[in-house]
């Protein structure tokens, strides 16, 4: 797996710093071609010659690395460079540089590198047990998370600080094994493809201040926006009202009312090779919105608001589809299986994925989902509980196989 592949090493200023060389070691030896990048704190603790040697690359550590002004490539190598990695590893991550790559900072090598990479990014955080256990620390490993980094979580044992806790490097074979195991599910079978998916609630106005909506988080459908930028995809994700970080190399537009995703999504489908409907769309709207807030003090006991029905995305689709791929997401509570081939039948889809939010790990704000995918010669597959990337990656397997029969 490991053999030919080109792999970036990104180094941050951690004591953990030191083991690196051994991990360049062993990638070297199964075959890999490696090329390490650096912070300038990084330096303290590995020199840049001990890594040049090992990788037998120059090392790249400032930002315009030095008596290098005469290359052509002096002020672009990291666009360089992001475009030739299939995979690159920041080993050791400190609690400050996982700060900047939450929020998109490029103040040096690493960071500057890593928002011009298009391959899959894995980040393996090593720091004191209370760094690691910070609020802002864990608040920022799940940004990295939403928006489609692999984070290796430290292990637990004895700290260089003296202290016994979580913030130890993983062993460099657990790094390894993860390398190989994000190569072989990078897969690029969806390169060149073109790819529509729709995510989170929509909000139907009842007045300024007030909406009908649901609880959906937008999770399902930005896991499949996610796996289907990593496999290549031209990825536009269309989303309601979510708290969620866009996924690398996706473009999103937001939207809010069910008729304002109708309008985006009618505008984006055409020349489309799949599209994933997993948004929540509001299937009524009320009929009439004041214009100011309505009072409790207008009312008597009761507000009767007025609904009617909002456009069907989905059957409008299925009713305009020609060679596309159309998914569709069924949430049922009871009757699952014939509701679903219903809908299956009824929006002429491809696909259906079906899950039921009273199950334990399924459904709404969960990381986990339980699904059943049917497809339209009515072959029904159940899969066990696993991450919604996971369920995302499932989906776009079966997708895969059918644009690329």
């Amino acid at each position: 797996m490991l053999k030919g592949k080109k792999i970036v090493i990104g180094i941050t200023g951690g004591i953990a710093a030191y083991k690196i060389p051994l991990l360049i070691r062993s990638l070297k030896k199964a075959g890999a071609h490696v090329r390490v990048v650096m912070t300038d704190a990084a330096k303290e603790f590995v020199t840049p010659l001990t890594l040049s040697t090992l990788s037998g690359e120059e090392v790249i550590v400032g930002m315009f690395p030095a008596n290098d002004a005469e290359r052509v490539d002096a002020s672009t190598w990291h666009i360089t460079l992001g475009q030739w990695a299939d995979v690159m590893v920041i080993a050791p991550a400190t609690a400050n540089v996982i700060t900047k790559l939450a929020h998109g900072f490029a103040d040096n090598a690493v960071t500057t590198l890593v928002l011009a990479m298009r391959c899959p990014i894995i980040v393996s955080p090593a720091m004191d047990v209370d760094m690691w256990n910070h609020a802002a620390t864990q608040a920022n490993i799940n940004t990295l998370q939403e928006m489609g980094f692999v984070v290796l979580p430290p292990e637990e044992g004895d700290l260089a600080s003296g202290l016994s806790g979580k913030g130890r490097l993983p062993e460099l074979s657990v790094i390894e094994n993860a390398v190989t195991e994000v190569l072989s599910k990078a897969r690029q079978d969806l390169k060149g493809k073109k790819i529509l998916v729709t995510a989170g609630p929509t909000n139907e106005p009842i007045d300024p201040v007030r909406f009908i909506g649901n609880r959906s988080s937008g999770k399902m459908g930005f896991a499949i926006a996610n796996a289907a930028a990593q496999r290549g995809a031209e990825v536009t994700l269309i989303t309601g009202h979510v708290h969620l970080a866009t996924p690398r190399n996706v473009t999103r537009i937001d939207v809010e009312s069910a008729e304002e995703m109708f309008n985006t999504v009618r505008k984006h489908y055409p020349r489309k090779d799949a599209i994933m409907m997993s948004a929540a769309v509001a299937d009524f709207t009320p009929v009439s919105f004041s214009s100011k807030k309505i009072k409790k003090e207008q009312t008597k006991t009761k507000l009767i608001i007025e609904l009617k029905k909002t456009v069907d995305i989905l059957h409008f689709l299925g009713a305009h589809k020609s060679n596309t791929i159309l998914v569709g997401f069924a949430l049922e509570t009871h009757n699952e299986i014939a509701s679903a081939k219903n809908k299956l039948k009824e929006k002429h889809l491809d696909f259906i994925v079906l899950n039921n939010p009273l199950h334990e790990g399924a459904g709404f704000v969960t990381d986990t989902n339980i699904v059943t995918i049917i497809s339209k010669n009515n072959k029904v597959e159940r899969l066990k509980k696993m991450s919604k990337f996971n369920v995302a990656q499932e989906i776009l397997n079966r997708v895969s196989k059918k644009l690329n029969n």
